[in-house]
């Protein structure tokens, strides 16, 4: 293990500043940004790691277990917080050494403001959830001091669990092929997210090769809610010739447009099939029940712990991934695939 004096000495800066900057007050202190890369360059040529559990244990703290940072942008996007989290304490609970973790809000499109995951003073690793693609590109360029894992999201350089949401995509629209339609629509969620990205390049690519028209009135957007799927289900049902069919990226907000379509006398499944995404808690109570994409995320955050214990350990190397496989969950709102059609319903 690296030293702060063999820092300070690569970099040519004193101990004092060399600690400084790697407990993340380098602008605090008004050290030049020249001053701080050198610091930041030494200390990763030199493999450093900040002892942590070192520090807390000389501050007073009992406990000197590793801490595992789970970031989680501040939106809309709780509800799917629950089931990841239960699939993190599921996984945290088999570790032969006990870790602890440490929730991270962060800003989307911010995540440099978060200065302790470029100096790895507050905690050991990271999960990296719902970044935007801007976070995501940050995220590729910057030199990192700690092993990271990205969640629903992939990388060419950093570790990552994810799903093939452009396969998603493909699916869903073979599916409302299969099923007869030939005019259909999107509701997105209206975020950054390369994986609601990649559904809807999916989807749509598929769409058009299968003959199925998605007018540009038939793709909505609004907040990732029950609200924004509500308003975002009013402004199709206004359109001419509107579709026979919704993929909607979010079980939130399918809930939202199912009330809205009700409203406006539209029945589900009669005139309008709605298939959602993500499989989360309440879909199985809407009215109608929704057939949606089951989204694994229990066993998805849990195999973002094991891997990011693993990169602790060295026990691997990254970048390593997971592809996990989602599947469609029928209920009442969209019908499955004829059998004839040979895909295989869930």
């Amino acid at each position: 293990m690296a030293s702060m004096k063999q820092i300070a000495e690569l970099a040519n800066v004193s101990v004092t500043t060399a600690s400084i900057v790697l407990n993340g007050k380098g602008e605090q202190q008004r050290i030049s940004a020249e001053t701080q890369r050198r610091v930041m360059e030494a200390a990763r040529a030199l493999d450093y790691r900040p002892n942590i559990s070192a520090k807390r244990l000389r501050s007073g703290g009992e406990t000197v277990a590793p801490v595992i940072a789970l970031f989680w942008t501040l939106d809309t996007r709780s509800s799917l917080l629950g089931p990841f989290l239960k699939g993190v304490q599921d996984a945290m609970q088999t570790l032969e050494v006990e870790h602890e973790l440490l929730i991270q809000p962060f800003v989307g499109s911010r995540i440099q403001d978060v200065k302790s995951l470029m100096t790895g003073t507050r905690f050991n690793g990271a999960i990296i959830t719902n970044a935007t693609e801007e976070d995501e590109n940050y995220l590729n360029e910057a030199e990192l001091n700690i092993p990271i894992v990205l969640y629903q999201r992939s990388s060419d350089k950093h570790s990552f669990v994810t799903v093939d949401n452009y396969g998603t995509g493909q699916r869903i629209a073979r599916l409302l092929a299969s099923r007869g339609h030939t005019r259909v629509g999107l509701i997105l969620p209206q975020v950054s997210s390369s994986a609601i990205r990649l559904r809807k390049e999916g989807f749509l690519q598929e769409a058009a090769s299968l003959g199925m028209a998605v007018s540009e009135n038939h793709i909505a957007y609004g907040e990732f809610s029950e609200s924004g799927g509500y308003k975002a289900a009013l402004q199709i049902i206004i359109s001419e010739e509107r579709p026979t069919a919704l993929f909607i990226s979010s079980d939130q907000m399918a809930v939202g447009a199912l009330l809205a379509l009700r409203e406006q006398g539209v029945q589900v499944p009669a005139d309008m099939e709605i298939v959602g995404h993500d499989d989360y808690d309440n879909a199985r109570y809407s009215v109608p029940p929704l057939t949606t994409v089951h989204l694994p995320i229990q066993e998805m955050a849990a195999a973002c712990v094991h891997m990011l214990v693993d990169l602790l350990g060295h026990k691997i190397a990254p970048p390593v991934s997971r592809m996990f496989e989602t599947q469609i969950i029928v209920r009442e709102t969209c019908g499955g695939f004829p059998e004839k059609n040979g895909e295989e319903e869930s």
